[in-house]
Order: structure tokens, then C-alpha cells, then sequence
């Protein structure tokens, strides 16, 4: 009986493990679709903040209460893991905790895993009454529409199964473990499961076993299914949060970069001898009309948005009602993508951009004050995606609004940008 449930457990896992790494492939893939990026700061400063953000959630307790509740749930996602280790030995050489030979310390580990269970369970269910009851501003947002929304109660639902399959197995556990069932040795403690004993009453022994194996089963099935759901959730940033934070922008927030062959130009312009490398291939466009002319470091911030909303509830266009919401253009570039991605995979071209996705009205409504940069807790930089989309509708489609046209033009006419003559900009002092 344990040799044909080893096989099955080796089965489900290379069949879980193949599509996960299919999934992950993928997603590199697309991610490298976009232009080369420089990386900025130093080696030490780029581990420094690597570890601060993402490892000790520096961003994340910014707002208390969200913060404590999102820490228990990192938590018991790094923590728990540990149990999931002694889990898969189990399920490949057909043991049982293989990890008991600790004596007293593995006693104090899985009370607290126990502890730390219940603790994420508990946190899911304020999380879902957060957003589904309580019914927060960021979370009934239009852009968390369809799959966006669905999205969270599921991975929640998710969380809340795999917390509750792990305290049943170990409540039947210790059930089989106080009738002296060989297989099952007398290890661990169980602080939170000894209240679920009762659950299972009076039952015989081989029921015992069944529930345990069926509990033990789910979690492990369970887990299988939320790492290959992952690639096609937001909670991929458990993932990627860390390499994104590790490749963080360390120039200061209000410094625009300047697009390699719009410096070229100017150069040349004012200085026809100066030295510009040749060699070096530049953008073919000016600014960014779709995916690819993005950097892979701004593709990586869109697979590593959390749809939190912490970005656009500090939006200021968006709080004074504008059609502008950072997290949706996040989610727009993301989906964009994504779809760019599975044209390639079936070999087929199509006419869309990412224009298409975002409106020209969304762009122009940004003041660029950074404020959804500040706020987002893995380092995820919107204005930069806004900013290279303005440059394309001004520089390629000549499509700026009126506004900045005359702007533009009084600058180019008259050194300024209002509309008067070089000759009479003093004429105040007259008066």
C-alpha cells in the first residue's frame, strides 16, 4: 500500500513541478521580450534593499493593520514550508515524520506551525471580510473586475483549505498516535488540533488512517495547485517581489531618464563633432507604443503587482475623480503582455498596442508627483510605463493635448512658455 502511494506521490509531483516550470518559462520569456535595462546602485545596496522591502516588509506596515495581518501570512507561507519539506520526503520514501528524531525541538516546531496555521487561517478570513463584507474603497474599485476579483477569494479560499487540512491531519494523527499505531510514532505536540480531535469522535482505527491520508492528500494536492496557480495570479509576487525589489531603481524618483535616441540627436544637433557610439543599436521608436519597447524591468513590474491599491488610493488625479488608476495600468501592460505572449506561442500577428489598453486620457491625467511609486510595498515604478507611452503620442503621432502644444510652441517661439514676445517680457516692470 505505501509503495503504490509513493508512486502516485512521485506521479502528482513531476506532473505539478513539469507545468510549473512550464508556466515559469513562459513568463521569463515574455518578461525578456522587453529592452535591455541598466541596473542601478551597487551590489550591496541592491541586496540591502532586496531584503529590507521584500524579505522584512518595510512597505507593507505602512498601513498597520494590513500590515500585521499581510507579516502572518508571509510568515506562514516561508515558515510552514518547512513542514512541507518533511511532507515530501514522507510521500518519497514512504516514512512518517521523518524529522521526529529531533526529540524535543521537533516537538516545539510543529506546535508552532500548528499556532502559526491557525494564526493564517484567521488572517484569510479578515482579509476576505476586508474586501467582501467590509468592502474597503481600493478593493471595489473598477478595476478589480472578473478574474481580478475572483482572483483574491480564491488564492484566500486556497489558504484557508490548505491551513485547515494540515490541523485535521494532524488531529487524526494524534488520534492514531494515542491507539498505538505503529506507523504513526508518538512526535510532535499540538497545541491548536487537540481541540479538533473531537471532530472525529468514536471513529475505528482504518477510519483514522483514511481521514488522516485523505487530509494529508488534500494539503499536498492543495499545495501542488496553488504553485501552479500562482503563474496566472497576482500572487505570483510572492515570487517575483524578490528579484524585483533586488533590481529596484536607486536614481531619485523625480529623475527622468532620457531615451537614448532622442540624447543622440541632440547631440549631434549642438554639437555635430561630438562622439556618439555608432555600434550601439537604439530604439527604433521614440517613446512606447507597445510591450517590447518597454524595458524587461518594467514587464517585471507588471508580473509583480500585488492589485493592492495601495498605489492608486494615493493617486491624487485619481482621488479627484480622474479616469487615471496606476494599478490599472499595471494590469492593462500585464494582460497586454500576456497577450503579446500567446500571439507568439500560436505564431499569429496582430495590429493592437498597448495604447489600445490604456487611453491617451489615462495618461495625460498624471501630475507625475511619484506618489504611486512611493506607496507601492515591492518597488513597482507605473510612471515610468506613463511617461515612455507620452512620449510616443507626442514624438511619433504628434498627438499632445492642445494645452501642451501651445506650450510647447511658445517655448520654441518665444524662450518661454507663455505667449508673449522676447521683446516685451518686461513690459511689467513698466507699471
Amino acid at each position: 500500500m505505501h509503495l503504490v502511494q509513493q508512486l502516485l506521490f512521485i506521479g502528482v509531483l513531476a506532473i505539478a513541478v513539469f507545468y510549473f516550470v512550464r508556466n515559469v518559462t513562459r513568463i521569463r520569456r515574455n518578461i525578456l521580450l522587453g529592452r535591455d535595462w541598466e541596473m542601478q546602485g551597487t551590489e550591496a545596496m541592491r541586496w540591502k534593499n532586496m531584503f529590507r522591502v521584500a524579505l522584512g516588509q518595510s512597505k507593507m506596515v505602512t498601513r498597520p493593520v494590513a500590515g500585521f495581518f499581510h507579516i502572518i501570512v508571509y510568515a506562514g507561507f516561508i515558515l510552514i514550508n518547512i513542514e512541507v519539506l518533511e511532507i515530501m520526503i514522507d510521500g518519497l520514501f514512504g516514512t512518517h515524520r521523518v524529522f521526529h528524531f529531533l526529540g524535543p525541538l521537533y516537538n516545539v516546531a510543529i506546535g508552532f506551525f500548528e499556532i502559526l496555521a491557525f494564526l493564517v487561517l484567521s488572517s484569510c478570513v479578515v482579509f476576505l471580510i476586508r474586501r467582501y463584507i467590509l468592502r474597503l474603497g481600493r478593493f471595489t474599485h473598477p478595476d478589480l473586475k472578473g478574474f481580478a476579483n475572483r482572483d483574491a477569494a480564491t488564492i484566500l479560499s486556497i489558504e484557508i483549505i490548505l491551513m485547515s487540512a494540515l490541523l485535521f491531519m494532524n488531529a487524526a494523527d494524534q488520534k492514531l498516535q494515542g491507539l498505538g499505531n505503529t506507523h504513526y510514532l508518538a512526535a510532535g505536540s499540538f497545541p491548536i488540533s487537540q481541540y479538533l480531535t473531537a471532530f472525529y469522535g468514536s471513529a475505528s482505527e482504518n477510519t483514522l488512517v483514511l481521514a488522516e491520508r485523505f487530509m494529508w492528500w488534500a494539503h499536498l494536492i492543495g499545495i501542488l495547485l496553488f504553485l501552479n496557480y500562482l503563474p496566472f495570479s497576482k500572487h505570483f509576487h510572492v515570487i517575483l517581489a524578490f528579484p524585483n525589489t533586488y533590481f529596484a531603481r536607486f536614481k531619485p524618483k523625480g529623475e527622468f531618464t532620457n531615451p537614448e535616441n532622442v540624447t543622440k540627436e541632440v547631440k549631434l544637433a549642438f554639437f555635430p563633432d561630438a562622439q556618439v557610439d555608432e555600434t550601439k543599436e537604439l530604439p527604433k521608436t521614440f517613446g512606447v507604443k507597445d510591450v517590447q519597447d518597454l524595458t524587461w524591468k518594467n514587464l517585471m513590474d507588471a508580473y509583480t503587482c500585488t492589485e493592492c491599491g495601495r498605489c492608486t488610493s494615493q493617486c491624487p488625479a485619481n482621488i479627484t475623480g480622474k479616469l487615471l488608476s496606476p494599478r490599472k495600468i499595471m494590469m492593462s501592460t500585464r494582460d497586454r503582455l500576456e497577450e503579446v505572449g500567446r500571439n507568439l506561442d500560436s505564431k499569429i500577428t496582430d495590429e493592437k498596442s498597448l495604447h489600445d489598453t490604456i487611453s491617451a486620457e489615462e495618461l495625460w491625467a498624471c501630475t507625475s508627483c511619484n506618489a504611486c511609486v512611493e506607496a507601492c510595498p515591492v518597488d513597482i515604478n507605473p510612471l515610468e510605463i506613463i511617461i515612455d507611452m507620452r512620449r510616443y503620442l507626442v514624438m511619433e503621432l504628434s498627438a499632445a493635448p492642445q494645452e501642451l502644444n501651445l506650450m510647447t510652441n511658445n517655448i520654441e517661439n518665444n524662450g518661454a512658455p507663455w505667449q508673449y514676445a522676447q521683446s516685451e517680457r518686461l513690459g511689467w516692470v513698466k507699471e
